[in-house]
C-alpha cells in the first residue's frame, strides 16, 4: 500500500505539517488549515467575559504547534490557564450542497469552538480528535477556539510537568492546538471511520461501517441504499462485497480473500490491502466514498506466549515518549515520525510502547507500512485515589479518562501495527476493602478496551497496580541496574511468582497473578551522558540538568556491558513474550535514551542492535 495523491495537495505544500492527518480515512476534497492563526494568552481565564470571542486577538501562532514550543513562534514556557485562537476560513464554493466538517486532531485540554459568533462544539481531553459540523456553509467563516489547561486538578496530562520547569521524567507542557486542523465536505448521510477486523483463520476482512447522520432526514430516506467495499493489492482487484445500507446504522461487510491473494501483515512483510468504501443511493449513484487500507494478521495467546499470525514473535519494544526539542509533543515534520521508527529498528527494536500520549495517527500509519509493532496507550501517568509523592500530586482519575480512552480506541482500532492496548500506566495504591475510584476507573478502562476490541490483548495497567485479575497479560517495571540482581528478581516467573511492583513499605498493590503472558514492560533506563565524565557534578542524582536511572556508566563500554546483561536476562527466559527498554531518545533532562534528544547517535547503535539479535532473541 502506498500513500495516495491525496496525501499532500499542492495548495498545502508550503504549510507546516501539510500531509493528510488521517491516512486511514481519506476523501479527495479536503483543506489543511495549519499555518498562521490569531492567538492570545488568557492568563486569568476571563476572556469570555472580556469579549475575546468577538474581536481580533493580539498575537499570532503557527498551528499545529503548541505555544510552549519554538515552532509555534510563541515559545512561552509559563503556565497558560487559557488560550484563544481565531482564523477566518474560506469554505470553497465547489463544496456547496455538502456539509463542511472542521476537524481538530488534538487540543489540550478543554476546548470550546465558536463559528461566526455561535458556540458549536465543546470537547474535553487533550489527546483525542473532535469534529465541528459547520453545516451547508460556503464563503468566509470565522472560527474561534478557546482552550483551557489549568496546572492542577484532575486531568490526564501524560508527562507534562505541573511545576514551572521540567524535572526528572516530567517535561514541558503542551497547551491548546497541537495536531493538524483541517476540513472536508461530506453529504448529509456520510461514511464515518470504518472499523476493520482481520480474521486470519478465515482469510477474511470484516468491515463495519458506521454512518454519520446530519440534517433532518429519517432512516426511511435510505431505502434501497447500498454499501460496497472493494479490496485491492498490487495485482489489482481482490474482492468486492455489497450489503444493504438502509437497515443498520453500521452496516457490516464480510470480505473473503481468495486463497491465491492471501498475504499476511507481519514485521517481515508489512503488506497492506487498499480498500475503497462506497455508499450508493437507490439509483446506484455514489453518495459518499472513502479510501482506507487493512492488514491481515492475528494476535493470540497460547499459554504464556503472545502469538502473531500463529507464531511467537518476541516483542523487543522500546519506550517512545514522542517528544521533539522544537515541537514538543508535535513532530516538526512527517519525516520525523518516520525517522523515529527507522532509528528504533536500526537499534534492534521491532516495536514500541507509545508512552504517555496518544500519538498522531500518521505515526501509526507509518508503523503499519513499516511493520513496526506498537502498544496503544493513554497519557494518564500516576493515577491514584489521593495523596502525594516526592514527584508531586497524584492524579485522581475521572470519567474523562474513560471517555477519552474510548475515543482513542475508536480512532486507532483498524491499525494492524497495534498488537495490544493498555489504558493506564504506573497507578499506585494499596489494595484495601474500601471502595476506590482507581479500582473503578481501572476496571472501566479495561472493560472498555475489551468491549471495543476482542482481537487484541488488553493490559489493565502497565506496572505497579494490577487491579483486574482477568487482565490478558501481566507485567512489572524494574530499573535494577546490576544484571545479576536483575536476574534474581526476574527468576520468579518460572515458579508462577513473577516480579511484581509493591509499595514503598511493601504494600500489596495488585491482585494475585493468574498465570498470564508476562513481560518486563519497563527496564534499563541506563543514564548515559557521553559528554560528561562520571565525576561531573551535573551527573549526580540530585542535579537538575540531568536525570536517569542508577549510577551513570563510567564509559561506553560499561554501558554496553550493562545493556547486554540486562537484555540477556529477558531474552534468555523462554516464559517471557517480550520487554520494553527505556528509552528511544533522551527527552530534555532525562538522559537515558539510546539516541540524543536531537536524534543524533550518542553510542554504538550497531552494538545495541547486536545485543538484541543474539540467538535467544530470534523469533520462533
Amino acid at each position: 500500500m502506498s500513500t495516495t495523491p491525496l496525501d499532500v495537495p499542492p495548495a498545502a505544500s508550503t504549510l507546516p505539517r501539510p500531509e493528510h492527518p488521517r491516512p486511514s480515512v481519506q476523501r479527495p476534497d479536503w483543506l489543511c488549515l495549519n499555518g498562521q492563526w490569531e492567538f492570545e494568552v488568557d492568563a486569568a481565564d476571563s476572556g469570555l467575559e472580556r469579549g475575546l470571542c468577538d474581536r481580533p486577538l493580539a498575537g499570532s501562532i503557527t498551528v499545529p504547534f503548541a505555544p510552549e514550543s519554538e515552532l509555534s513562534g510563541v515559545g512561552n514556557p509559563d503556565f497558560m490557564p487559557a488560550v484563544w485562537y481565531r482564523r477566518t476560513v474560506e469554505v470553497p464554493a465547489a463544496w456547496a450542497g455538502r456539509r463542511t466538517l472542521l476537524h481538530f486532531g488534538a487540543v489540550d485540554h478543554d476546548a470550546t469552538v465558536w463559528v461566526d459568533g455561535a458556540e458549536l462544539a465543546r470537547h474535553r481531553g487533550g489527546f483525542t480528535p473532535f469534529t465541528v459540523d459547520l453545516g451547508h456553509r460556503t464563503g468566509e467563516v470565522v472560527v474561534v477556539l478557546r482552550a483551557r489547561d489549568h496546572r492542577d486538578g484532575p486531568q490526564a496530562r501524560g508527562k507534562q510537568s505541573t511545576r514551572y520547569a521540567g524535572y526528572e521524567c516530567f517535561y514541558a507542557r503542551t497547551t491548546g492546538i497541537w495536531q493538524t486542523v483541517w476540513m472536508e465536505p461530506v453529504p448529509d448521510v456520510s461514511l464515518a471511520r470504518p472499523r476493520i477486523t482481520p480474521d486470519l483463520a478465515a482469510s477474511t476482512l470484516h468491515l463495519e461501517q458506521p454512518l454519520r447522520r446530519s440534517g433532518t432526514g429519517t432512516a426511511g430516506d435510505r431505502a434501497g441504499w447500498t454499501l460496497t467495499a472493494s479490496v485491492r493489492d498490487a495485482a489489482g482487484d481482490v474482492v468486492t462485497a455489497t450489503v444493504r445500507a438502509d437497515l443498520d446504522l453500521s452496516p457490516r461487510l464480510t470480505l473473503v480473500l481468495p486463497a491465491d491473494r492471501v498475504r499476511t501483515w507481519s514485521p517481515e512483510d508489512p503488506h497492506l490491502y487498499d480498500v475503497t468504501v462506497e455508499l450508493r443511493d437507490a439509483a446506484g449513484d455514489v453518495v459518499d466514498a472513502v479510501e482506507t487500507y487493512a492488514g491481515l494478521r492475528s494476535v493470540s495467546i497460547d499459554g504464556k506466549a503472545v502469538l502473531l499470525n500463529g507464531r511467537p514473535v518476541f516483542q523487543r519494544l522500546v519506550l517512545d515518549q514522542g517528544y521533539y526539542p522544537d515541537g514538543l509533543m508535535t513532530a516538526p515534520t512527517d519525516a520525523a515520525l518516520v525517522r523515529d521508527i527507522e532509528l528504533s529498528m536500526a537499534a534492534g527494536f521491532n516495536g514500541a510502547r507509545l508512552h504517555q500520549k496518544v500519538f498522531e495517527e500518521r505515526f501509526l500509519f507509518h508503523a503499519d507500512r513499516l511493520g513496526y509493532l506498537v502498544w496503544g496507550e493513554f497519557g494518564d501517568w500516576g493515577a491514584a485515589e489521593r495523596g502525594t509523592t516526592e514527584r508531586g500530586e497524584l492524579q485522581r482519575p475521572t470519567p474523562n479518562f474513560v471517555s477519552q480512552w474510548l475515543e482513542a480506541l475508536e480512532r486507532d482500532y483498524s491499525h494492524p501495527s497495534i498488537v495490544g492496548w493498555c489504558g493506564l500506566n504506573e497507578t499506585y495504591q494499596e489494595i484495601t476493602d474500601h471502595g476506590q475510584v482507581l479500582d473503578d476507573v481501572t476496571r472501566a478502562m479495561f472493560l472498555a478496551a475489551r468491549a471495543m476490541d476482542t482481537s487484541r490483548p488488553v493490559l489493565d495497567a502497565s506496572g505497579y497496580s494490577h487491579r483486574v485479575g482477568e487482565s490478558d497479560v501481566w507485567d512489572s517495571h524494574n530499573y535494577t541496574q546490576d544484571p545479576a540482581q536483575f536476574a534474581r528478581e526476574m527468576a520468579g516467573l518460572a515458579q508462577g511468582r513473577p516480579d511484581t511492583n509493591t509499595g514503598p513499605r511493601g504494600e500489596t498493590w495488585s491482585v494475585p497473578y493468574g498465570g498470564q503472558p508476562w513481560f518486563c514492560s519497563e527496564f534499563g533506563g541506563i543514564w548515559w551522558r557521553p559528554d560528561a565524565a562520571a565525576s561531573d557534578p551535573d551527573v549526580d542524582r540530585g542535579a537538575t540538568s540531568s536525570w536517569g536511572y542508577g549510577e551513570p556508566p563510567r564509559s561506553e563500554e560499561e554501558f554496553h556491558h550493562r545493556f547486554e546483561g540486562l537484555t540477556g536476562v529477558l531474552l534468555g527466559d523462554p516464559l517471557m513474550f517480550g520487554y520494553c527498554y527505556t528509552q528511544l531518545t533522551d527527552v530534555f533532562q532525562e538522559q537515558n535514551g539510546v539516541y540524543s534528544f536531537d536524534r543524533s547517535e550518542k553510542l554504538d547503535v550497531a552494538r545495541v542492535r547486536a545485543a538484541q539479535l543474539r540467538p535467544a532473541a530470534i523469533e520462533g
